[in-house]
């Protein structure tokens, strides 16, 4: 065993290469068939630790399952099941995580779970219990899941920050959000955030998106730690790591401020590859650069121009959408994409992502020409109610309407727009924004001081997280609304719901009446 134990143990500090080579050397060495023979002769005589240690470092040294060897190891490890303690236990269960199903492995994990069971109220070391919920996996029962998180918050207060780490984890492993415990988790890694490697950063914000787990504070600590530790790190795992923040719809402003500096400074990191990422995460994050936001625009569009000869016709769309989610129209691109259109390359009928492709390319064309500097604000605006009723999300708006405005023809609701834009409900005020005036289904030609409300009830998610910053496409249709000549009113529908009837008025009054008239004054003055 010790043999066995010291070689694994020399063995996995290796490159992969020179693993192969030193793997070769011990199976081709005389002593190692006689090492093997020895340890099948005397496995039922061997005490639990050697027995549970030799079985995984024979396994990790390259040992196939299938051999005797192994096969027999597995069944001692049945028939001794019931006398391992805990680490061995632990041990146990790492080496048959990394193993094929078969008939002893089954059986083994079998026992393992309901000795687990058993045992779990007298287990108190956190380091075992974490990895015994990132070996068992998720296909482990509820009741056991829920077993082995009431073990881990009872010794919560002595949680050290290497096992915060691994027990954050560890949760993925066993897909199960215990809130408790990633809170627990989440104050550690906040306190020793300094200590917290690279590609732990990236881990933890992936396990919060796996967990579906939002903590703004947890985020913007990890944040606010690579922004200041800017200068050392490499470009790209900038890129991997607002990646990941995009997954999670969480915007670390100062972070891409600081990377968009970076980006104009030297732009020869961009492959294609990295250019889409960064792209992707602006556009969906809804991020303009505060300083030089022209020349990270034109920046990105040079590089995305060099990459015109090998892009694909997929990575192109992806790549002009982006930019015109931001307002901005990237010409050579642009003509490169529809003459691909024209020719009919672009999407093709059993194209698997095609409904996809086409609202891409309907955003483009619809960008094209109200994000273009020589289009007017129209003088009116051909709209149609596309149903009188009003879905089940939208009722209490629709009844705090009418209980503030007095009547139905005070607003419209439903109500479609030209290029496919809709909003649910529809509001004109003189153009002081003191007086609600009354509508008709069909009053499209409006008196140019007449402003034109538009209220929109959306979902959390269309925000970034912890904020009420619209990401992209949310962005983009206030853009567009705006050109159209609406003055745009976003509510969270969810906080909405959850407000009294008289809150709800309320709410709504200051929205329309208060909040109108400065973002009106605004407008103005950004007109002047």
């Amino acid at each position: 065993t010790n043999c066995l134990t010291t070689a694994w143990r020399l063995f996995k500090h290796m490159s992969e290469e020179q693993q192969r080579y030193e793997k070769q050397l011990i199976f081709e060495h005389p002593a190692f068939a006689k090492l093997c023979q020895q340890l099948l002769r005397d496995s039922r005589r061997m005490t639990r630790g050697d027995l549970v240690f030799s079985l995984h470092a024979a396994l990790n040294l390259g040992v196939p399952q299938n051999t005797l060897l192994i096969q027999t190891l597995l069944r001692v490890c049945q028939e001794k099941l019931n006398q391992l303690d805990n680490r061995c236990v632990s041990v146990l269960a790492t080496t048959l995580s990394g193993m094929d199903k078969d008939k002893n492995v089954s059986a083994l994990q079998a026992g393992l779970q309901l000795l687990v069971e058993q045992r779990i109220s007298s287990i108190k070391d956190i380091f075992i219990l974490q990895n015994l919920m990132k070996c068992m996996g998720k296909d482990v029962p509820v009741f056991l899941k829920k077993k082995l998180e009431m073990a881990v918050l009872k010794e919560i207060d002595h949680l050290t920050f290497p096992n915060a780490l691994r027990v954050f984890l560890a949760l993925v492993a066993m897909n199960y959000c215990s809130y408790p415990i990633l809170t627990a988790c989440s104050k550690k890694i906040q306190e020793n955030v300094h200590d917290v490697p690279f590609r732990q950063l990236i881990l933890i914000l992936e396990a919060c998106h796996t967990l579906q787990y939002r903590n703004v504070k947890l985020f913007s600590a990890l944040a606010d730690y690579v922004n200041s530790t800017a200068c050392l790190w490499d470009k790209r795992q900038i890129v991997l790591f607002l990646s990941a923040c995009e997954a999670l719809g969480f915007q670390p402003s100062e972070l891409m401020e600081i990377f968009a500096e970076k980006v104009i400074e030297d732009p020869e990191f961009l492959n294609l590859k990295n250019l889409l990422i960064v792209l992707r995460v602006y556009s969906r994050l809804n991020y303009v650069p505060r300083v030089q936001k022209h020349r990270f625009f034109e920046t990105l569009q040079s590089c995305l121009n060099k990459c015109l000869p090998q892009i694909s016709d997929t990575e192109l769309l992806k790549a002009v959408y982006s930019l015109c989610i931001l307002g901005y129209l990237p010409h050579q691109a642009l003509d490169e994409l529809l003459q691909k259109e024209s020719k009919d390359e672009l999407i093709l009928s059993e194209d698997l992502y095609k409904e996809q492709k086409e609202m891409m390319l309907r955003c483009v064309k619809t960008c094209m020409e109200l994000d273009s500097p020589s289009f007017m604000k129209p003088a009116f605006v051909v709209t149609q109610n596309s149903s009188s009723l009003v879905s089940l999300n939208l009722r209490k708006a629709q009844e705090a309407l009418i209980e503030l405005l007095g009547d139905e023809n005070m607003f419209r609701q439903n109500v479609q727009l030209p290029y496919k834009y809709h909003i649910d409900f529809e509001i004109r005020m003189d153009s002081e924004g003191k007086e609600v005036l009354p509508v008709t289904a069909t009053d499209d030609h409006l008196d140019p001081s007449v402003q034109r409300l538009a209220l929109l009830f959306v979902p959390l998610s269309t925000f970034c997280m912890g904020t009420t910053h619209p990401q992209g496409k949310l962005a983009m249709k206030k853009r567009h609304l705006n050109k159209l000549g609406y003055n745009v009113i976003l509510i969270q529908n969810r906080k909405f719901q959850e407000m009294t009837n008289e809150d709800a008025v309320e709410f709504l009054k200051g929205k329309i009446y208060l909040e109108n008239a400065s973002s009106s004054e605004a407008t103005v003055q950004d007109s002047n």
